[in-house]
């Protein structure tokens, strides 16, 4: 191991969000010395990420064409009891394996560590956990969380199983919300991606009210969702998650509790998230190409911006963040499937831009005019809830 480093950029934590921002720094900014650390075995760790193509900020395409992506545009379908419908959205997918062939493939050698721990992190750079220093005129956090001090709100878990079936599926588009499945005192959804003829990818989806997840229990609804569709075969990897569902709080508490002075902050610990759907790359993508951007910038000043991009962002999503109180305080948990039965009812643009963040005004009155799918006490109730807090819970 070396004694000690001096490099432009460090970057702490490998996943979508560190990832992308050290491949953006070395497209656009190569003559600086990137280093990208990461205490897991890989890259990304063991994920999938899936986005609109209506989603991507300018300049995302361009980053993103170094990854080998599973594509869809001829659109998705999305079923509810009442109704089966189908929208013409592209819709795209990364696995983790292929974000961490890519980076290790164009980033310069000697530019990534992996399986690293680091001990301590400032403005003029970290300490590995071996005590090697690695001095750094810009530090940036983009590791993840297990809570969300400050912030409440529900969770979202969820189990994907990665599957090559024993015959051709016949599935040819995504299905990005079969919640047509015994809800089981959540919001609960199965969604499918067909990658390829004789492959799939399928997550049993919940948006509960805490945070536990039971594999065996997740995996056996996987398994009785597939028999009922014809689906056998071999299990290529599982992958399982739990993620903050963002009602509300004081975000100002949540920077704090993240914060190092003069360290940029990026990624879900920055709170660059959608907060109702968890979609975290077009955001993570906006991020890393501004620190790009921005890379001239010292530490302090760098930080400050994308605080202040955060802070926006959080501003921008307030709307989200009230659909998701009704989501979880206005109704009983079986019944919350309504919503989003009613949400895909509407035009095709309004459900784009939502994804996107980007409602207008009319969308929004438009979402939450007409007969509501939940009871109006109860949505009055959650509106003026504080809502429950995220608190800390054990890694699976």
């Amino acid at each position: 191991m070396m004694k000690g480093r001096k490099c432009d950029i460090a970057v702490v934590g490998g996943g979508l969000s560190g990832g992308l921002i050290a491949l953006a720094l070395t497209r656009k900014r190569p003559e600086l010395d990137i280093l990208l650390i990461e205490q897991g075995d890989t890259l990304g760790g063991n994920h999938r990420w899936s986005w609109f193509e209506s989603d991507l900020p300018d300049g995302a395409a361009e980053l993103l064409d170094t990854f080998r992506k599973t594509c869809w545009d001829d659109g998705y379908d999305v079923k509810f009891p009442e109704y089966v419908r189908t929208l013409n959205t592209a819709y795209r997918s990364l696995s983790s394996e292929d974000f961490n062939a890519a980076l290790h493939r164009d980033l310069p050698d000697k530019s990534v560590l992996i399986g690293v721990n680091v001990s301590r992190l400032d403005a003029g750079g970290l300490e590995l956990s071996d005590g090697t220093v690695v001095n750094a005129r810009s530090s940036i956090d983009c590791r993840g969380i297990t809570e969300a001090p400050g912030l409440a709100g529900g969770w979202q878990v969820f189990m994907g199983r990665h599957m090559r079936t024993d015959a051709p599926h016949g599935v040819t588009r995504p299905v990005i919300m079969d919640a047509s499945v015994e809800q089981h005192g959540a919001y609960r959804f199965v969604y499918v991606l067909p990658l390829g003829a004789d492959e799939l990818f399928i997550e049993d989806t919940y948006y509960a009210d805490n945070p536990e997840l039971d594999r065996r229990v997740l995996g056996a609804r996987i398994e009785a969702y597939c028999a009922k569709h014809g689906w056998s075969g071999d299990i290529l990897g599982n992958e399982t998650g739990v993620l903050p569902v963002i009602t509300g709080g004081d975000f100002g508490a949540f920077q704090r509790a993240h914060a190092i002075q003069g360290v940029t902050v990026a990624g879900a610990r920055g709170g660059f998230v959608h907060p109702l759907t968890s979609y975290t790359l077009p955001h993570a993508v906006e991020a890393a190409l501004t620190i790009a951007d921005e890379a001239s910038l010292p530490g302090t000043q760098l930080s400050a911006v994308i605080s202040a991009r955060s802070r926006n962002l959080w501003r921008r999503t307030a709307f989200y963040r009230l659909l998701g109180k009704m989501l979880f305080g206005a109704g009983k948990p079986d019944e919350r499937y309504r919503i989003f039965q009613r949400f895909y009812r509407l035009a095709p643009g309004l459900i784009e831009r939502f994804y996107a963040v980007r409602s207008t005004m009319g969308d929004r009155v438009r979402i939450l005019s007409g007969k509501p799918p939940v009871p109006i006490i109860g949505a009055v109730k959650a509106i003026f809830g504080s809502g429950k807090p995220l608190t800390k819970r054990e890694d699976e």
